[in-house]
């Protein structure tokens, strides 16, 4: 399905958050080159810092350029921070590589803010899809697979390679650390804050699940599914 939609220069896309990380002088794992004797001075603590607070690193990887997107949130990691960060990878880079999407395929793991069990996922994606008239098709890995997602390996482990060692003391060093991760092979990444609020604890009632324009694949439909735009008719009245 990858290389189908590859091939017809439709996106397709891994999708997932890394791991939350606390701002301040705290410990980061790994070594950086210094002059002897002078080591970076941390905290001994890890407790979180209230006026900084943490960050949800949201990344998108397009899989076919070799490009990353990274929303850098700094309220919850829930749903509708999942598929606001798609949102803004669209509008910002993704309608711009692919002027001519009439698709879109997202690769995502089983659980966390965009599970396949999640309601308000699949009602958020049916609100991008509407506004962009765009067919997106998802794909979720089984349980206990998450490491197959390709951003895994391809974008998440080099950012962690980029900043070992370095104290993400504040939002603009993590963006600016997280922009700066490269390969050997041409990876780029671009990252933004995202101070916007997403509440805990959204209810979806059930009528507007009914409303969601969804087919699910004979395989595995719980884990496979395509959501389709809604016509919407102007009333000349």
């Amino acid at each position: 399905m990858t290389q189908e939609y590859q091939q017809n220069r439709q996106p397709v896309i891994s999708v997932d958050t890394k791991k939350k990380e606390l701002v301040g002088n705290f410990k980061n794992g790994g070594c950086e080159l210094r002059p002897e004797g002078d080591p970076e001075k941390v905290m001994v603590h890890d407790f979180k810092i209230e006026e900084l607070g943490k960050v949800n690193p949201y990344g998108i990887y397009d899989i076919a350029h070799n490009y990353g997107w990274v929303n850098a949130g700094t309220d919850n990691d829930t749903a509708a921070f999942a598929v606001e960060s798609i949102r803004r990878w669209w509008n910002s880079m993704g309608k711009t590589v692919y002027p001519e999407a009439e698709k879109l395929l997202i690769t995502a793991d089983s659980g966390g803010s965009n599970g396949y069990r999640i309601k308000l996922w699949k009602t958020e994606l049916q609100k991008l899809a509407d506004e962009n008239g765009l067919e997106i098709s998802v794909c979720h890995f089984p349980p206990g697979t998450s490491k197959w997602n390709k951003i895994e390996h391809r974008l998440f482990a080099f950012i962690t390679q980029n900043w070992r060692g370095k104290p993400l003391v504040s939002h603009e060093v993590i963006v600016n650390l997280i922009s700066a991760t490269t390969t050997r092979k041409g990876l780029q990444v671009e990252c933004q804050l995202d101070r916007s609020s997403y509440p805990k604890g959204i209810k979806i009632p059930d009528e507007m699940m009914e409303q969601i324009n969804i087919i699910r694949s004979d395989f595995h439909g719980e884990w496979n599914y395509t959501i389709i735009p809604r016509e919407v008719l102007d009333c000349p009245c």
